[in-house]
């Protein structure tokens, strides 16, 4: 299990220092392992294509998103704290990621995505509460 949300803590997750974006809201394309593995399958199960593809879940999720889904994961409560952006990262933070998959889509990939709360709840229950997972 996630040690943090297993002791009961809350993460602290990072302020904005953009007007734009609230707190929390940072937002990333997290992609479920077991996705990409999947789009790498069907790619060396078809050798006629070729190229350079974004490979992600296609949806920006917000940092909040992924706390919140990890604590119900582990059966606990979430109430976020903050903590500011270190400085030396505020100039040249990514307030946004997402991946482009319309060349993977063109290319005949047309398998749906896993969703975040989805993937977070496979891997702490499946993976993570396991006894040690790495043995």
């Amino acid at each position: 299990m996630h040690p943090v949300a297993a002791r009961g803590d809350n993460y602290a997750l990072f302020r904005s220092h953009r007007a734009d974006v609230a707190d929390g809201e940072q937002s990333r394309d997290f992609v479920f392992v077991d996705d990409c593995i999947g789009v790498i399958q069907w790619l060396l199960a078809h050798p006629d294509v070729s190229g350079l593809f974004n490979v992600g879940s296609g949806q920006a999720r917000s940092f909040l998103d992924l706390a919140k889904a990890v604590h119900s994961a582990c059966d606990r409560n979430f109430d976020p704290s903050w903590r500011d952006t270190p400085e030396s990262l505020r100039e040249h933070y990514q307030y946004f990621t997402e991946a482009d998959l319309t060349r993977l889509r063109q290319a005949g990939y047309t398998e749906s995505f896993t969703s975040l709360e989805d993937g977070v709840t496979i891997t702490i229950k499946d993976f993570l509460s396991q006894p040690d997972p790495f043995r």
